[in-house]
């Protein structure tokens, strides 16, 4: 306890520091982007350390749940709703309807040619319905001011509630594909959640009519209780409390916002930290890592191992969906191109080994460690590059190793990586 307690404090004086020596906004940015990144790590701890899942595709989960900001958060697009927002509503239950159809027919008929007429057909006829129906209200839609709208925007609700959702939407996502994949072999689930992962990507990029695809959603409502740094700036009683303490109102409204932010973050980590230690320890958490270590021993004890990979598959998806809903509530806006496998998947990944995967506390301390790394390299490598070859004349081989500083965060995240696993191969924090 002594030992871990004293990496956590070796942390947060990592933080302290950045804001003592470089600024306190830095810190915080980097402090509310590492919580965030704690909670996906925590996800993915569900999903590796209790049951052995090897998910790659926890950018698709981050993805979805900031789609659900913008589809209950976002202001709603009345000229999008009018122009075709029934005829997709619509189109989109035929093709649920054409699908659960299609299952339905497989499951009940018996095997042969006529089930397989059967089934084909019913794709193909509620495929032909789909398009009919879905392809001209989309039309419509991304026609209406495509410049600054051309979707059908949100429900307008208050931001907080869209982090559940976002949960919500990542575990429905993880039961689909669970249901497909998990009866795989861990190899295969791999790839096959890696690939789901980039076709979740490029819908949100190509569809327009559902978040403007690569044009971005920008200027999406703060969660509660956070305001705006402008509302902050044109309070009187503010202003004079920050002249008062030296600060500047523009600084000190920027880091009151996201001191609010860190508490938001804080207190959800805590609350998934709480949930993941009680079902850990509990009885569910014990047949987990014995499916985890023996799958063989645990079926011939009668535990239904997919039924369970299944289970803990959504836990761990749920919450990697609440921690991107989270991400893009703070950025304010809905970037598709920004989720890509380095940053929202592997990355995630090197934080659960480097703090111990099946260890809670070890996936947050790997969240908050690895995240400070990720990001303060960031402004530190071209120091650091400049102060090496400060020595150097000036030529091409100068320019180039300036112009590289800005892999030194790729090396950096290499060696910890190499570091962790031949001296603590089980992580800073091992699992019991």
């Amino acid at each position: 306890m002594t030992r871990n307690l004293a990496l956590f404090a070796a942390v947060g004086l990592l933080f302290l520091l950045t804001g003592m020596f470089q600024s306190w906004n830095l810190a915080l940015s980097i402090l509310n982007i590492s919580l965030i990144s704690a909670i996906m790590a925590l996800g993915v701890n569900i999903q590796w350390g209790y049951a052995g899942l090897f998910n790659t595709g926890i950018m698709g989960f981050t993805a979805l749940g900031g789609l659900a900001v913008v589809l209950v958060s976002a202001r709603p697009v009345a000229e999008g709703w009018a122009a075709g927002g029934s005829g997709i509503l619509l189109g989109l239950f035929l093709g649920a309807a054409s699908i659960a159809l299609a299952i339905f027919a497989w499951n009940r008929l018996p095997k042969g040619g006529l089930r397989m007429a059967a089934t084909l057909a019913i794709v193909v006829a509620g495929f032909v319905l789909f398009r009919m129906v879905f392809d001209p209200a989309v039309n419509a839609v991304e026609a209406f001011n495509p410049a600054t709208a051309g979707n059908i925007g949100g429900l307008g609700l208050p931001a907080t509630l869209a982090w559940p959702v976002g949960g919500l939407l990542a575990a429905g996502a993880a039961w689909a594909i669970g249901k497909i994949a998990l009866g795989l072999r861990s190899d295969y689930l791999a790839i096959a959640t890696l690939g789901i992962a980039e076709i979740i990507i490029a819908v949100m990029k190509n569809e327009d009519w559902l978040a403007r695809g690569v044009k971005n959603i920008i200027d999406m409502p703060r969660p509660w209780p956070v305001p705006y740094e402008v509302s902050l700036q044109q309070s009187a009683a503010f202003v004079d409390w920050a002249t008062r303490w030296g600060f500047a109102p523009t600084t000190a409204s920027s880091i009151i916002v996201k001191l609010i932010y860190a508490a938001l973050f804080l207190a959800v980590l805590l609350a998934v930290i709480w949930l993941s230690e009680r079902a850990l320890k509990s009885p569910w958490g014990r047949m987990m890592r014995a499916i985890r270590d023996n799958e063989v021993s645990a079926a011939a004890m009668g535990k239904d191992v997919t039924r369970r990979h299944l289970q803990v598959f959504i836990l761990g998806s749920a919450v990697v969906g609440i921690a991107g809903a989270m991400y893009t509530s703070m950025a304010g806006q809905l970037t598709p191109g920004e989720y890509n496998p380095l940053r929202f998947t592997f990355l995630i990944w090197v934080m659960v080994i480097v703090g111990g995967s099946g260890n809670n506390w070890g996936a947050v301390l790997g969240g908050l460690l690895i995240g400070w790394l990720w990001l303060i390299v960031e402004s530190l490598g071209p120091m650091v590059m400049g102060g090496i070859v400060a020595g150097l004349s000036e030529g091409p081989l100068k320019a180039h190793l300036i112009d590289s500083a800005q892999h030194m965060r790729l090396l950096t995240m290499g060696v910890v990586l190499l570091l962790v696993l031949r001296f603590s191969p089980r992580g800073l924090i091992p699992e019991k």
